[in-house]
């Protein structure tokens, strides 16, 4: 029985910039990005891989600068086994396309649905992009005009195969008929890119996204499941005919993470400072923080002088404006200003008066200002 070991990933966007990666940083994000590609390589040798699949978007974009595609070449070119790439939607294979000049032994461009085979009993089919935005589903669109094989066959996509909208797309992967055809033979395994966290779909077990193997988005933490949960991986993937294992390893050294706290205290200020310090490769992490709550002077000072403190030692620490709403306590003057009356006012003056020595009461008089401010 034949059995096939690959390695697959997608997603690296090499030449990716980011705004708020400043001076060096930026050059580090370059420098880590070719790193995941070379521990592709590392990962294939360590696992007897007979070859590398990189299931779309391995640049950023078909314009890129002469450095970025040098080194890129050069990366490529020192990989100790086969590598194949699939034009995704960054790197469309479109008149410029950047790939056309991948000419890198060893380099081989899935410029369309042939069938390809890369070693005794094994196929490689492709759907690569020919523009931006896909007219159709490409995958099915390949499997159509194939037939069930006894060969282990593999197949490259990349593009959407779940809707993440009511919108209908015509360019989604109909995982419908791909499982359809992982039944009858026609292919063993897909291969997908474009969502950045790793990540099977549908029932088979057969069909997966790679995922990014360096991050390129936030995980974010106010939200269950949000932005980028599973990125830095690859997938060690072994194939049989119609079975096949993966396995997830971390590649990626870099960490994109969105935070949301409300700061009521200098006792919550210290947690989120601590928090901060917590993680444990600041050179190559990246936070950005909406932070919400009424402090007093002497919290709000400690509060800026720690994030003055630590933004030097990230790669970069930054405030998301439009989940920032952060206030001083009011003082007299501002709560005469909200001009409340009657049994509200009443009210007001009791927790004012109890403030002083009940917390309980200083925090209702900071919520109340704040749900004043916001009516």
């Amino acid at each position: 029985m034949t059995v096939t070991t690959f390695i697959h990933s997608s997603d690296l966007q090499l030449g990716m910039t980011r705004w708020f990666l400043e001076g060096e940083a930026q050059a580090r994000f370059d420098e880590a990005r070719l790193d995941s590609l070379r521990r592709l390589g590392a990962l294939a040798l360590e696992h007897g891989a007979a070859f590398i699949v990189l299931a779309g978007d391995v640049f950023d974009s078909n314009s890129l600068s002469p450095q970025t595609l040098g080194r890129a070449r050069e990366v490529l070119r020192a990989l100790p086994v086969p590598v194949y790439l699939l034009p995704g939607n960054h790197d469309a294979l479109v008149a410029d396309s950047v790939l056309a000049l991948i000419d890198v032994p060893g380099v081989n461009v899935l410029s369309d649905s042939t069938v390809v085979e890369v070693a005794d009993g094994v196929e490689l089919v492709g759907a690569p992009l020919r523009a931006r935005t896909a007219a159709s589903d490409l995958v099915r669109d390949a499997l159509e005009e194939l037939s069930p094989t006894t060969a282990v066959r593999i197949m490259v996509g990349h593009g959407q195969a779940e809707a993440r909208s009511n919108d209908l797309r015509p360019d989604l992967i109909d995982l419908g008929y791909v499982e359809s055809r992982l039944a009858d033979g026609t292919i063993d395994f897909l291969a997908l890119g474009d969502t950045h966290s790793a990540q099977p779909v549908g029932s088979s077990g057969r069909v997966w996204f790679s995922g990014s193997p360096e991050v390129t988005d936030f995980r974010d933490h106010a939200t269950a499941g949000g932005g980028e949960t599973n990125s830095g991986q690859a997938l060690v993937v072994e194939v049989s005919k119609g079975q096949a294992a993966v396995r997830e390893v971390p590649v990626g050294q870099w960490t994109f993470e969105a935070l949301d706290r409300e700061l009521m205290d200098a006792a919550d200020v210290a947690e989120f400072l601590a928090a901060l310090d917590a993680y444990p490769d600041k050179q190559r992490t990246v936070i950005k923080y909406g932070l919400r709550g009424t402090l007093d002077m002497g919290a709000t000072r400690l509060l800026e002088e720690g994030l003055e403190a630590r933004r030097p030692v990230f790669a970069a620490l930054f405030e998301r404006e439009r989940l920032t709403d952060l206030l001083l306590e009011p003082g007299p003057e501002e709560l005469a200003s909200l001009g409340v009356s009657g049994f509200a006012s009443a009210a007001l003056g009791e927790l004012v008066a109890a403030a002083g020595t009940d917390p309980t009461a200083r925090d209702a008089v900071n919520l109340f200002f704040r749900l004043a401010r916001e009516d």
